[in-house]
């Protein structure tokens, strides 16, 4: 059997291109039928005249017979290879389209299409597929371009703080201690800022890579942790509410707690004064599979209802006032999805965010 495979991968004519195999396959097929048919007829015919003529003459007339079939196995044969040519050079037009189209391709054209029009058959799903990761890969592009933009501005932006606060110091001859000081703990700061953008930034490439580790999460404990966690904000009342037992998820504990950290997190830096944060966790069943899921509630400034698509996107704070690096929510959209679950925001007309997510249980 070895040998066999061996042979067929060695054979020549798998080192022909596609088209000519495709007519010789269709030329032997052809070929083939056609010398059926002709034998067939031979034998109907030999039978034919045995019993109706005596052999002496019968035999030259079948000799004549059998020459004028083989002329028309052969001519039969070359117009198959015409024509399976020309078959397959047409059959193969679509896929010769595919070919250009995937050599035109390159980062800075996304936009090649091929829009193959035609029946629905295995050359247009082909395309239609190669359609389809061109959306996708254009899409995955964009985002990565706007991803390193956005990340660069952010890195850029205490970078540049920290630069003027050195260079506005260090030419001032006549800088005291003090002033030298707070120098230092502007430096400080932005070195903080630095060290918690970049940590979000892992963390969401963590998240993007999938889940490594799987093991049961209790939500309700992630939920408390995160609260005590939490930035100290008297003016805010922040509640859980468990309202099943036993909500555990399976997946990356880590990860799974920086979600609940990192919602509780969002509901209070994005709040008012006086406001609320109330937490939910429940356990239930959904087509057929049970589902932990863990719900965060905050009054808030109000977020326009066409603006909740763009609230997970990095770096993407709607021009909320807050502290955090923006990367909050994506982090918590992307280790969800990793975990095979959903993220769902919804922003209520009386302000604030009503972020859910469910996670296998």
């Amino acid at each position: 059997m070895q040998g066999a495979r061996r042979w067929v991968a060695r054979s020549p004519m798998t080192r022909l291109p596609l088209r000519a195999r495709l007519t010789a396959l269709y030329a032997t097929l052809f070929a083939g039928t056609t010398a059926v048919v002709l034998a067939v007829a031979y034998g109907v015919l030999s039978r034919h005249l045995h019993r109706t003529l005596p052999d002496p003459v019968a035999d030259p007339i079948l000799d004549r017979v059998v020459l004028q079939l083989v002329l028309v196995l052969l001519g039969t044969t070359l117009l198959a290879v015409v024509l399976g040519w020309v078959a397959a050079r047409r059959a193969l037009r679509p896929i010769e389209d595919v070919t250009a189209a995937a050599r035109r391709v390159s980062d800075d054209r996304l936009d090649e299409r091929l829009a193959l029009d035609g029946p629905h058959d295995e050359v247009r799903e082909l395309a239609d597929t190669f359609d389809a990761m061109l959306d996708r890969l254009a899409e995955g592009i964009g985002a990565q371009r706007r991803f390193v933009a956005n990340a660069s501005h952010e890195l850029r932006t205490p970078l540049t703080a920290i630069r003027t606060e050195v260079d506005v110091t260090l030419t001032d001859p006549d800088a005291s201690r003090e002033e030298l000081r707070a120098m230092g703990e502007s430096v400080l700061a932005g070195a903080d800022e630095l060290d918690d953008l970049l940590e979000a930034l892992l963390v969401l490439a963590r998240s993007q890579r999938g889940v490594a580790r799987h093991g049961p999460v209790d939500l309700t404990d992630a939920a408390r942790r995160a609260v005590a966690d939490a930035p100290a904000c008297p003016s805010l009342t922040i509640s859980v509410h468990p309202r099943t037992d036993g909500v555990v998820a399976r997946g990356d504990a880590a990860l799974l707690r920086r979600v609940a950290a990192n919602l509780v997190d969002n509901a209070v830096r994005y709040n008012a004064d006086g406001g609320l944060v109330r937490i939910e966790t429940a356990r239930g069943r959904h087509e057929g599979r049970d589902w932990a899921t863990l719900r965060v509630v905050n009054t808030g400034p109000r977020v326009p209802p066409e603006d909740v698509a763009r609230i997970s996107e990095p770096f993407e704070r709607l021009g909320r006032h807050g502290s955090g690096s923006g990367l909050g929510l994506s982090i918590v959209r992307a280790a969800v999805e990793a975990h095979g679950g959903t993220t769902r925001i919804e922003a209520p007309a009386t302000g604030g965010l009503d972020v859910t997510v469910s996670l296998p249980a």
